[in-house]
């Protein structure tokens, strides 16, 4: 996984560096104009469908089901049924973006968080049953839950010219991107390799992974003065590590976890831009 990765990262940049170069050379002026930067603010909404693999990895790490263990006889291990509703295919996005153009070179820090999702418990406990059938116990439930948040540098270019009234912006970049998991019980995790040392139970927290991303998209956007209204749609790769919970590896605690966790999405969405004027153009006012 850490090949793909990589991969995905010197993509990124190398189209990082055709956009900006092609963008800022000015034979006649030098590198390029600073008066002529002008700074934006924009805020978006998408909606992200979400492939197979990405839908499956979500259901299958959010409602993981391992062992429990009796406080009072440690050692005892017992096994029960999850009956929650799993997570769907798609979710929703925002977004808030911060960047710069020049003429038609746009480059942007994209923002970008999503409601948590809830999968609400079926009720405050559930029963499950000791290795060898002969007791049972009752263990807690907590409502499963995850969200992402993350943010992406992104290159764009203007097609049709620095300020036209329509116009169509392609557009990619990279970053990061986190997960994050709420489990659904406080389960017993172990390294197989070793399980009497590194046995560990989880918590009533959050758990998240780090992954790269690879963000392409392409936006129909019009112009009206400083405020510009896009509708845009684009595909974002993204390959998370290995999920860890208290310092022990999934893929270790779980022989038939796939460590290869896509979470690729595509989406569509709407976007609202406030252009801020560069100081050639405070220049020009002041001279009339």
């Amino acid at each position: 996984m850490k090949t793909k990765i990589t991969s995905f990262l010197w993509s990124a940049i190398l189209c990082a560096m055709t956009f900006a170069t092609g963008a800022v050379a000015d034979t006649e002026s030098g590198f390029y104009e600073k008066e002529h930067i002008r700074g934006f603010i924009s805020i978006g909404a998408d909606y992200r469908g979400m492939f197979s693999e990405f839908q499956k990895y979500v259901n299958r790490t959010a409602f993981l089901n391992g062992y429990q263990e009796d406080p009072e006889e440690p050692g005892t291990k017992y096994a029960g049924n999850l009956k929650y509703e799993t997570f769907d295919d798609y979710y929703f996005g925002l977004h808030f973006n911060v960047g710069a153009q020049y003429k038609q070179f746009l480059t942007w820090f994209d923002i970008n968080f999503m409601p948590t999702q809830i999968s609400e418990r079926p009720s405050a406990t559930y029963t499950a049953t000791s290795e060898d059938g002969s007791t049972t116990m009752a263990f807690p439930l907590y409502d499963v839950r995850w969200f992402a948040y993350g943010a992406d540098w992104m290159f764009g270019w203007k097609l049709f010219g620095e300020s036209t009234f329509i116009n169509l912006i392609p557009s990619v970049g990279f970053g990061f991107n986190l997960i994050n998991f709420h489990l659904a019980s406080g389960f017993v995790v172990f390294d197989r390799k070793d399980p009497e040392n590194t046995a560990a139970s989880t918590r009533d927290r959050y758990y998240s992974t780090f992954a790269s991303t690879f963000n392409s998209e392409l936006e129909l956007r019009l112009e009206f003065g400083p405020i510009a209204v896009g509708v845009y749609g684009g595909y974002r790769c993204v390959r998370y590590n290995e999920l860890e919970i208290e310092q022990i590896r999934v893929d270790t605690a779980y022989g038939d976890y796939d460590t290869d966790n896509v979470g690729d999405t595509w989406f569509i969405g709407v976007r609202l831009t406030w252009i801020f004027r560069s100081e050639w153009q405070k220049k020009q006012d002041n001279k009339l």
